[in-house]
């Protein structure tokens, strides 16, 4: 019904202002990048805001307008900033014609009910602007690092040819050394060993326990819950500097009773530590899960003969496993990207690629640690997709809407 609602037009006080408003914000970015912040915002939001009066009163055609604040605005962010500029003169000049026509047709309110008050619609998209601006605040380090991976000059900053979009400014050099680096690859070839081990442990270890806590006949569940949550509540160095003198006993005894060699011993420290750091993701995941089990499906099971531990693989694994997966993931990509504990547990054999992008940091700056950090967030983004998809199976199984 929301649709069929007509829209009336909005009055220039609400368009012109909010318009300039936008206009400012793009005005100090740009203002900043000059030299002169205030004199950005001040010409930004005029611009914008007479661009609009112009767009309504005078030129009363919505797709010129298009046009010309496309055109006009990408002119003169090529004038002013060659190539880059142009793209976000083109990309701002279809932005700010949108916005002007979407308030002032009324278009804001085309999707909502329509006894909503403009109280309400306007935390409405107040709240989206501030999921967004959070959203930016988060992806933007990682925006400008991606970039500068395919630097073809060592520097951690954009050269001039980069800005131009020169290709003479791009280069897979820094790829091509992390593939070729015996330090880069030895690095990553320990993660890949360690994170995995460990993964397994987690997963096993705190799906049993999530299992476990998830019967109400359990004496203590809140405390015991609390003490194996403690991990990712307790400061990481605080707890590095317990389990490097906790570990180093167990590695004593592991070399001195059994005999064991000192670099297995220093593998099994680290993956020990890092099943450690996983096992508190693994159980909150599982314990999610099992919130919408129906544990009448064990019961029925027994009643039935089988034993607990077919009655786990039969029945209650099937159903859970997307919840187990999903802490697992979180497991994996937490021993990863874990660098503080394998400092203080490990030694130079178990240097992992996090303690290598460290340690590239610290002694020499390498812009290889540009080209990995883009690797570990393509990686991680592949991971956090498979959480996903695993968490709107795991709705649909307990009969859930995806949203």
């Amino acid at each position: 019904m929301a649709a069929l609602t007509p829209i009336s037009r909005k009055p220039l006080s609400l368009v012109l202002p909010t318009a300039g408003a936008f206009g400012a914000l793009l005005g100090l970015f740009v203002g900043t990048a000059n030299g002169s912040g205030f004199t950005g915002v001040v010409i930004g939001a005029l611009f914008v805001a007479v661009m609009g009066a112009f767009f309504i009163l005078v030129l009363k055609n919505e797709k010129l307008a298009k046009w010309i604040s496309i055109l006009g605005i990408g002119a003169l962010g090529l004038w002013f900033a060659g190539i880059p500029g142009a793209v976000i003169g083109l990309l701002a000049g279809w932005f700010y014609h949108w916005l002007i026509y979407w308030l002032y047709e009324g278009r804001y309110r085309a999707r909502l009910l329509p006894y909503l008050t403009s109280g309400q619609v306007l935390w409405h998209y107040t709240f989206r602007v501030i999921c967004g601006a959070i959203f930016v605040f988060l992806i933007t380090p990682i925006l400008v690092v991606m970039p500068l991976s395919f630097n073809a000059e060592d520097f951690f900053t954009f050269t001039p040819e980069m800005l131009r979009f020169e290709a003479e400014g791009y280069s897979l050099k820094h790829y091509r050394d992390f593939f070729s680096n015996n330090e880069w690859q030895r690095s990553f070839k320990n993660s890949l060993i360690i994170a995995p081990i460990a993964t397994v442990i987690s997963v096993s270890l705190g799906t049993l326990a999530a299992i476990g806590l998830s019967q109400s006949h359990v004496p203590f569940r809140r405390a015991i819950m609390a003490i194996l949550i403690s991990p990712m509540i307790v400061p990481l160095i605080i707890s590095a500097t317990g389990m490097f003198f906790f570990y180093s006993d167990i590695g004593n005894w592991l070399e001195g009773t059994l005999g064991l060699p000192k670099t297995f011993v220093g593998y099994v420290k680290v993956v020990l530590a890092h099943a450690v750091l996983g096992i508190p993701f693994v159980i909150i995941t599982v314990t999610a899960t099992l919130v919408g089990f129906d544990h009448s499906l064990t019961r029925a099971a027994a009643n039935m003969g089988a034993n607990p531990v077919t009655t786990f693989f039969k029945v209650q694994m099937p159903l859970i496993l997307p919840g187990v997966i999903s802490g697992g993931l979180f497991a994996f990509i937490t021993s990863f990207d874990e660098v503080v504990v394998v400092l203080f547990v490990g030694s130079a054999s178990q240097k992992t690629l996090p303690w290598q992008m460290f340690t590239g940091l610290r002694e020499q700056i390498s812009p290889t640690i540009l080209a990995v950090a883009t690797i570990l967030v393509a990686l991680s983004i592949a991971l956090l997709t498979v959480v996903e998809l695993l968490r709107r199976r795991s709705e649909k199984l307990r009969g859930l809407s995806p949203a």
